[in-house]
This record gives C-alpha cells, structure tokens and sequence, in this order.
C-alpha cells in the first residue's frame, strides 16, 4: 500500500545551505497527519536554527495530541516564537533570525484538515483535478496577487515578492495578536491531495505546470521529486521544500447496480384459461361512447398542456429570481470583502520606506511631504539600531477605523529611538517597545487606551537580574522647546 504523506526539501542551484525544514509525521495514538514546511530566514545559521527551533516546538506539543487541535497548533507556534526570541536575545549573531511556516493537521477520520499559517509558505488542496490555494502570502506582492492586481507571473517576478509581513521571531506579540496566525479547517474527501510548500517552489513553478504533475498517476514520492526537479529547472534560486499528503479512503458513493430483470410468468399447461364474456351492445353505441372517449381525452390533453406551459413559466421565473438573489448577495460579499482588507495607502507605505532607506540617524517629517493625519492601515515598523525621528510642525498620526494595532512597533535591534512632535490618534496601542530605550519630545497621545507598552524577552530557564526603572515620562500642556 502506497504511503499516503511525503516530504521532501533541496538546496536547490544557487544557495549553499538549506535554510528549510518540513514535518511528515503520523501522530501517536491518534490517526492525524502533521505536515509542515518551514522556511528559516536570518543569514547562514541563523536561518536554520530558527527553523529547527520550530519544527521541535511543533513535533512536542503535536506528536501526542489532546483537547482542542486548533488550539494547540496556536500554542505550538506561539511557543516557538518565544524560543526563538530567547535564542535571539542570547546569540548575538542571531538577532536576525526568524522563520515562516504553514502547519496542516490532517484527520482521516473525520475527512478534514486544520491548518495554521504565518509568512509566504504556502498550502493547496487539489481536488477534482483542480488546484486551489488555501493559504494568503503574507507579503505585499502577495496580497496584490491575491487581489488580482498583479498576475501569477507578475507576482513571480516581483522584486519584492520576497519581502514578508509576518513571521515568527518579528517580535510582533504573536501570543496577544488573534489575527497574527492565519488559522482554519476545511474538508478534506477521499482523493484530495494536499500540498505545502515553500516560495522555493511557489517562485520558480507556476500553478498550472504544478496541477499538471500532481494529476499524474504517479506515487507521492514521485511527485515530489517532479516538483523539485521543475523548480531546479526553472532557476532554483531558493531552498525548495514540499509535503504532500493524500486522502485515501474509500469513497462513501458506490455506482448504482442494475435491477435483474424478472422472467415473464408462463401459463401452466394443465390449468384452464378463464375468458372474459363481454356483453353485446349496439354498434351506434358503442360509436357514440368511442366519440365521448375521444372529445375528452382531447379536452384533458389541452388542460395538461396549459398546466405544462404554466409550470415551465413558474420554473423559469423561480430560477432567475433565484440567479438575480445569489448575484445580489454576492455583490454584497465582495463589498464586504473589498471594505474589510486593508489596503496601505500611499501616505503610509511612503512613511515606512523612508523609515526603512533613510541615510544615517536622523528623519525629518515635513508637513510638506507628509499630510498630516497620516492614516495606518498597518504598523510602522522600525528595526534600526539608532533612529532620530523629528516633525517640523505637529505631524498626526492615525488609525483606520479598522486597524486594532500598534502605531508604531521598534524591533529588538532598535536599541535608542527618538520621536519629537508627533500626535497619535485613536489606537488601542501607540508604541510597541521591546528592550529598546525609548525618548518622547512633545509626543501627544490622543483616545489611545495606552500610549506605550513596553516588553522583555529572557532567555528561557535562566536566572534573571534587574530592574525596572521608574519612568521619567512626564506630561506638560505645552509645547517643550
């Protein structure tokens, strides 16, 4: 019997390490699949160690599974965020390490999959000979692809398409975040195959020549080599790593049988034939009745045709009515769909990319650049070791009224941040700081619940010495020079 789960990674033509790992397990005790891929990111070593790290969290909480499984595949990541966190704060040269993952936990039993995502990783089902993406790439190029504003084959030759939003050791609070983990279930039916996979794969090989080897009659094994091969072929310019995992049971729906035919009963050969006697009646009326016969038959066969006619009407009114409700609804949908996605618009992705390219320490905001409220859709992210952010006049800085984050969130490696004459508006959170030092000059917060919140990561099991100093934040209703 063909084993129904695979997985597979290679180096591939250009890099000289694998900064990949992936999971192709059964669970013990219980009939579950794990299937993983998890792409290191972070340099040489780094990379790898951030993989392995998670792949170790994910195998210990998951190999002996009880209670809730969409529950404990959260706390599996969450669990490997804070370790490679601690493994950041206590190897230097590991500071910028992380890692991406797409996580499935199949159940053959129940003919489903749960499945957790962070980063560009990605997951397919393939039903039907059709392949379907279920995962969303977590990146910019890869929400314009998934909003059908650039084309697979634009998406796959971005110059960003590389750049993530999302991913363990981003030190983002994954653990207070609900929204971080792209989480769900689906159906999973007999014959469906499941495919995750890393961008070294999703990069170099487009979804159809994917569909294409994955409909072959061919062993799990084989495919996956096919896949690799492709992506080699094409370039091979990252890691690439997949898992496959089938859904072998049998069908519930059977073919329907032919009835046999019954053998026509003979006459017994030695039991008399009764006859029927019929009366005799005139020839005139039985013409008569024979007339009567006629007229009413043709009388009722109008009647049926009228009916027919009218039935056909209701039919084909009812299905239109029906059409017009569904496209009514569906137009909604995609309203709310369209509403509810936050797309960062131009003010805020200018801001960020000049926080990311600025020469030097020091950024000055000018309201001439900058038109102040500066809407977030999304975090400003700063992730520099010294930073200098000045305002000339008093720039705003708002939330969407759908955004529930963090105006600003400074990295780990931000070690001294500055800001002067900013106003935050309306955020749950203004300032996200970890282990930073962190300087405010006539900073205004706004209906903010809180204005700064501030957290420390240690090395996980050792002794820990310190304090927490007294905070020299001081408010004021005007303006320090």
């Amino acid at each position: 019997m063909e084993k129904n789960y695979f997985g597979l990674t290679d180096t591939g033509k250009v890099r000289d390490n694998n900064e990949d790992t992936f999971i192709a397990e059964r669970t013990i005790g219980i009939d579950y699949i794990i299937s993983c891929v998890i792409d290191g990111v972070g340099g040489y070593a780094g990379g790898e160690i951030a993989s392995a790290i998670a792949r170790q969290c994910i195998l210990k909480r998951l190999k002996t599974p009880s209670g809730d499984l969409t529950t404990l595949m959260r706390e599996a990541i969450v669990a490997a965020d804070a370790q490679i966190m601690a493994e950041k704060q206590k190897v230097k040269e590991h500071e910028s390490m992380a890692c991406v993952l797409t996580l499935a936990v199949v159940d053959l039993k129940r003919n489903q999959f749960h499945y957790a995502h962070v980063g560009d990783t990605r997951l397919y089902l393939l039903r039907d000979n059709s392949l379907v993406k279920i995962s969303k790439d977590q990146s910019f190029v890869g929400f314009m692809e998934d909003s059908g504003r650039l084309t697979e084959e634009q998406a796959m030759k971005h110059p960003k398409r590389n750049e993530i939003n999302k991913a363990l050791g981003f030190g983002s609070g994954i653990a207070v975040q609900e929204d971080y983990i792209e989480m769900g279930q689906s159906p999973f039916l007999p014959g469906d195959l499941l495919l995750l996979c890393s961008d070294g794969l999703s990069d170099m090989v487009n979804r159809q020549e994917i569909t294409q080897i994955l409909v072959r009659n061919t062993e799990l094994k084989t495919k996956a080599e096919e896949l690799i091969v492709t992506a080699n072929k094409n370039g091979g310019l990252d890691n690439i790593t997949v898992v496959l995992v089938k859904n072998d049971n049998e069908s519930l729906v059977h073919e329907a049988t032919k009835p046999i035919a019954k053998p026509e009963r003979k006459p017994q050969p030695n039991k008399p034939v009764l006859r029927e006697v019929v009366e005799a009646v005139p020839v005139s009326a039985v013409a008569q009745q024979a007339q009567d016969i006629k007229q009413e038959q043709k009388s009722n066969k109008g009647i049926i045709t009228l009916l027919s006619v009218l039935c056909l009407v209701f039919l084909l009114l009812s299905v239109y009515l029906l059409w017009q409700t569904s496209q009514q609804l569906n137009n909604v949908k995609q309203h709310r769909l369209t509403a509810t996605k936050n797309i960062r618009n131009p003010q805020e992705v200018k801001l960020q990319d000049t926080i990311n390219n600025v020469k030097g320490n020091v950024l000055i905001l000018s309201d001439s650049l900058f038109k102040s409220p500066i809407i977030l859709t999304e975090a400003l992210l700063i992730n520099r070791d010294t930073l200098f952010i000045k305002a000339k006049g008093n720039i705003a800085i708002q939330s969407d009224s759908a955004f529930k984050g963090s105006a600003i969130v400074v990295k780990p490696a931000g070690k001294y941040i500055y800001l002067e004459n900013l106003t935050f508006d309306h955020f749950n959170t203004a300032i996200s700081s970890q282990n930073n030092a962190l300087v405010l000059k006539n900073i205004r917060f706004v209906n903010c619940q809180s204005g700064i919140t501030a957290a420390y990561q240690f090395a996980e099991g050792k002794f820990v010495n310190g304090q927490i100093t007294r905070s020299t934040f001081k408010t004021d209703s005007l303006a320090k020079p």
